[in-house]
């Protein structure tokens, strides 16, 4: 991607909007096969002829890309996860009611949607599966999801029935957006949700919806995920109502106060923190959940693995005895995701074999529930909201039992090694 900062006196070119910010908040963004002469003038070349192009806004300010006094840009932007969901909401959920200006003039489209397929990559994929669980037991339509770089080389049928959700905080991704081309070549119709205005995603997709979590630094993504997933939550409300479905009592009014939760969490960093640092020592982790437990198995894993460099595994946990349960012992601590939903005792049984192999366990655990309290040897405590959102509330806690590891070691928490914001290339 290449970007083109303009004011009155001078332009700057740079790959992102992120180092532009100090100059100019007036930029574009140039398409494929385009190519810019920055002079006197700045003037855009198509793959023939000269060619106009839109100027954008930036509403982001310099300061939301400056550390602000936190130690690492990921411990500032999880701090900032309760005003995230408060942007992510705005103008999208009203009381009770849940609705997208993004999808006006789509109502008769969605109302026929039979399947959905979710295109995306690493965390993006994560909160794709979360919705996945979420839609399938809300309004019981199928829900797809695999990773881009594979769906891109599957022949995927396209209908008018189908619905296709593209995921990235970027709008850069380079197997999501190759993916996005082959499902528009087909005729298909692509909902993106991205956090980059003027991204490339942005501009191939038939609609989008904005995270507004604002510039996202660190490589590991923490608010942005978040955003993602609650923004898809208010999306599957969206299309419930569309087609008739009720929405389980407790549910929105949960919803509606889920920043005042992650206050209450992130206020009590230093309970994580205090946790984190009995674990520091160990080199290999297992992440366990179930249903709606297993994606933020996935995510929590993920988070550990990129920036602490804990070789971290996430399995469903009905999937221990079919081979993991094999690596557990007292050296092969395991993390398991139970919080007081419908699967959790089933996870109580899991935990148990877990602890039968002396492997030991922390946990995210809902606030008061003493049953799991006294099966753990570490509790991670998490309000009680409505199980559909436990996902959601726990993020935090995942991001920062990693971060809290990560930083103990002595590592680059923003720039792990190896790894980059944005994967551009295959």
């Amino acid at each position: 991607p290449l970007v083109i900062g303009k004011n009155e006196n001078f332009c700057v070119v740079a790959s992102d909007i992120t180092p532009i910010l100090k100059y100019t908040k007036e930029v574009i963004f140039l398409d494929e096969g385009e190519t810019v002469s920055v002079g006197g003038t700045v003037d855009f070349v198509g793959l023939k002829d000269s060619v106009e192009k839109r100027i954008f806004h930036i509403s982001w300010s310099e300061r939301d890309a400056e550390k602000g006094g936190y130690k690492h840009f990921m411990l500032k932007e999880i701090m900032e996860e309760p005003e995230v969901l408060k942007n992510a909401m705005a103008g999208r959920m009203k009381g009770s009611k849940v609705e997208f200006e993004e999808l006006k003039g789509w109502e008769d489209f969605l109302s026929n949607v039979e399947k959905v397929k979710m295109i995306a990559c690493g965390t993006s994929h994560h909160a794709g599966m979360l919705f996945k669980y979420f839609i399938e037991d809300l309004i019981q339509i199928e829900v797809e999801t695999d990773v881009a770089s594979e769906m891109r080389y599957r022949k995927t049928k396209v209908d008018d029935e189908t619905l296709f959700i593209a995921i990235s905080q970027s709008g850069e991704t380079a197997d999501t957006l190759e993916t996005v081309r082959k499902i528009k070549e087909k005729g298909g119709r692509v909902l993106s949700l991205c956090n980059v205005l003027g991204s490339t995603l942005t501009r191939e997709s038939d609609r989008t919806i904005f995270l507004n979590a604002g510039p996202e630094i660190s490589v590991a993504s923490t608010k942005a995920y978040v955003a993602q997933v609650v923004v898809l939550l208010l999306l599957g409300v969206e299309l419930a109502r569309i087609k008739g479905k009720n929405i389980p009592a407790g549910f929105l009014d949960d919803l509606q106060d889920i920043h005042a939760r992650f206050e209450e969490i992130l206020e009590n960093s230093n309970l994580i923190r205090d946790t984190a640092r009995e674990f520091v020592k160990f080199r290999n982790f297992m992440y366990i959940g179930r249903w709606m437990g297993y994606p933020s198995a996935l995510e929590g894993a993920l988070k550990l693995k990129e920036i602490s460099y804990t070789n971290a595994t996430a399995y469903p946990a009905g999937e221990l005895k079919h081979g993991p349960i094999a690596l557990l012992d007292e050296d092969f601590p395991v993390f398991a995701i139970v919080p007081t939903d419908r699967m959790k005792e089933k996870m109580l049984n899991n935990i148990m074999e877990v602890k039968a192999r002396k492997a030991k366990v922390v946990g995210v655990v809902t606030e008061g529930d003493d049953e799991v309290f006294r099966l753990l040897d570490h509790t991670l405590k998490i309000p009680k909201v409505h199980e559909y959102l436990y996902p959601l509330v726990m993020a935090p806690v995942l991001q920062l039992f990693a971060y809290f590891i990560a930083d103990e070691r002595g590592l680059d928490v923003d720039k792990p090694r190896n790894l980059a914001k944005s994967v551009t290339v295959e």
